[in-house]
C-alpha cells in the first residue's frame, strides 16, 4: 500500500469494480496522507476495501488507476516491462512490427492499454514518448529503460511531453532525448510501403498522424482517376495514398506552412509531384474561392472540442465545414469527412453531417462508417478511448 490512501464515498466504488480507470473528485470522501500531483495513491471503497492503485492530480479526473484489486501492482521497473511487452506482443500480433512494409505504429494507446496518460508512437528504430498526465512524467526513466527492453534494435527514445504535461506539475520542461540521439538526417518511415518524411522533434502530435493509416488505404481504392482534395492534410498523408494509387490530380490544403512544407516532401518522394499541388491557406477560404470540381474530398480537421463545454460550438463547426465540402464535390464524388474530439460522439457527428448535407441541398449516402485502427485500442471498460470517427458519402 503506498503512503497516501484516497477513500471514496459510500457507492462511488462500482466504476471502479468494473475497471473503469479513472476516479472523479466529487467521488472522494476523503485524503489520508500527505500526496503531490503525479504521486501513487492507493484507491479504496468506503469499508476500507482496496479497489487498486493509481496515479493522483489535483482536477475532476483525481486518479487515474493503474492496476486494480487487492493485489494490485505498483509501478515499478517490472510494472512498466510488463505493460510495454502486452502492448508490444499485440502489435506483432497485428503484423505492425518487423516489417519493412511498415514501420509506424502506436506502442501504447493510454487508457486502451492500461497506461493512462502515457503515448507512445514507434518510427522505425526510434520511440517518440508524450505524456499527458504528471504520473507518466515522472515515470519517464523506467519507461525508457522498460522500452529498451521490449524493442528489439531501438537506438533512440524521443520524449515530447513540453506541450502535453499539465504545466503546472512540470514546469519549464523541455523535449529531447531519453535515450540515443536524433541522426542529423531526414526521418524516413514506410507505412503499407509508402514513405513518408516525419520530424517528431517539430512536428504536431508525435510527428505523424498514424490514427488514420487503415482509413488511408481505403481511400487508396477509390482515388485512381479521380480530382483528389485533401483539406487539414498536414504531412500529406491522404495525398501521398492517393497520387500512388492513381488519382488524376491532388491538391492538398493547411493553414501551415510547415505542413505544406512536409506535403510537399512526401509528395516528392512518391516521384508523382506533377500531379500535386499544395497550398498554405485557411480551408475555408480555399473551398470558397476554389473554381475546381473535385471528385474525392477528404475533410479532416483538428478536434473542434477538446471539452465538453465546447461541444455545441463544435457540432456548428463540423456542419458548416461539411456544407462547404458536399457544395464543393462533384455530382458522384466521395467525401471522406472525420472528426477526432472526443467529446462528439459518432451520432452527433453523424447528425452534424445530415444538417450540412440538408444545407447544401445535396442528396448523400453512407458507404462506410470509419474509426481509429487496432493499434489506437478502445478498453472495453473506457468507451471514451474511441476518438476517431469518421463517414465516407457518396454525393449526387
Amino acid at each position: 500500500m503506498t503512503s497516501a490512501i484516497v477513500t471514496l464515498k459510500p457507492g462511488k466504488d462500482q466504476s471502479l469494480r468494473r475497471r473503469h480507470p479513472w476516479v472523479f473528485s466529487g467521488a472522494i470522501a476523503r485524503l489520508q496522507g500527505e500526496v503531490v500531483e503525479g504521486e501513487v495513491v492507493t484507491v479504496q471503497a468506503s469499508n476500507g476495501e482496496v479497489l487498486g492503485v493509481g496515479h493522483y492530480a489535483p482536477g475532476s479526473i483525481a486518479v487515474r488507476m493503474l492496476d486494480f484489486g487487492p493485489d494490485a501492482q505498483l509501478p515499478d521497473a517490472d510494472f512498466w516491462e510488463a505493460r510495454l511487452r502486452n502492448a508490444y506482443q499485440l502489435r506483432q500480433g497485428l503484423g505492425l512490427t518487423g516489417t519493412g512494409n511498415t514501420n509506424v505504429y502506436r506502442l501504447t494507446h493510454a487508457e486502451g492499454d492500461g497506461v493512462p496518460g502515457l503515448i507512445i508512437d514507434v518510427y522505425g528504430d526510434t520511440a517518440v514518448v508524450q505524456t499527458h498526465s504528471a504520473g507518466m512524467y515522472k515515470a519517464r526513466p523506467l519507461i525508457a529503460e522498460a522500452l529498451q527492453a521490449v524493442i528489439p534494435g531501438l537506438r533512440a527514445i524521443y520524449d515530447k511531453s513540453a506541450e502535453t504535461v499539465p504545466a503546472k506539475a512540470a514546469p519549464g520542461t523541455q523535449n529531447g532525448y531519453l535515450f540515443g540521439s536524433g541522426s542529423g538526417q531526414e526521418h524516413i518511415v514506410y507505412e503499407n510501403g509508402h514513405p513518408f518524411a516525419v520530424d517528431w522533434e517539430t512536428g504536431q502530435k508525435t510527428g505523424f498522424f498514424i490514427d488514420q493509416r487503415d482509413n488511408r488505404s481505403l481511400l487508396a481504392r477509390y482515388a485512381p482517376g479521380r480530382r483528389v482534395l485533401n483539406t487539414f492534410c498536414y504531412t500529406g498523408g491522404f495525398s501521398s495514398y492517393a497520387l500512388q494509387a492513381g488519382a488524376e490530380l491532388v491538391h492538398s490544403v493547411d493553414s501551415s506552412k510547415r505542413a505544406i512544407e512536409l506535403t510537399e516532401r512526401n509528395a516528392a518522394l512518391t516521384g508523382l509531384e506533377s500531379k500535386h499541388a499544395a497550398y498554405a491557406e485557411d480551408v475555408f477560404s480555399f473551398m470558397k474561392n476554389s473554381q475546381e470540381q473535385y471528385d474525392l474530398i477528404v475533410l479532416d480537421p483538428p478536434a473542434f472540442a477538446k471539452h465538453l463545454s465546447a461541444r455545441h460550438n463544435a457540432l456548428m463547426g463540423y456542419k458548416r465545414l461539411n456544407a462547404a465540402g458536399i457544395r464543393q464535390i462533384a455530382p458522384g464524388g466521395l467525401l471522406f469527412t472525420f472528426s477526432c474530439s472526443q467529446v462528439v460522439s459518432a451520432e452527433l457527428f453523424e447528425g452534424a453531417v445530415l444538417a450540412a448535407a440538408i444545407e447544401a441541398g445535396r442528396p448523400a449516402r453512407i458507404l462506410h462508417r470509419l474509426t481509429q485502427p487496432a493499434d489506437h485500442p478502445v478498453s472495453l471498460f473506457h468507451p471514451e478511448g474511441e476518438y476517431l470517427k469518421g463517414l465516407v458519402l457518396a454525393v449526387e
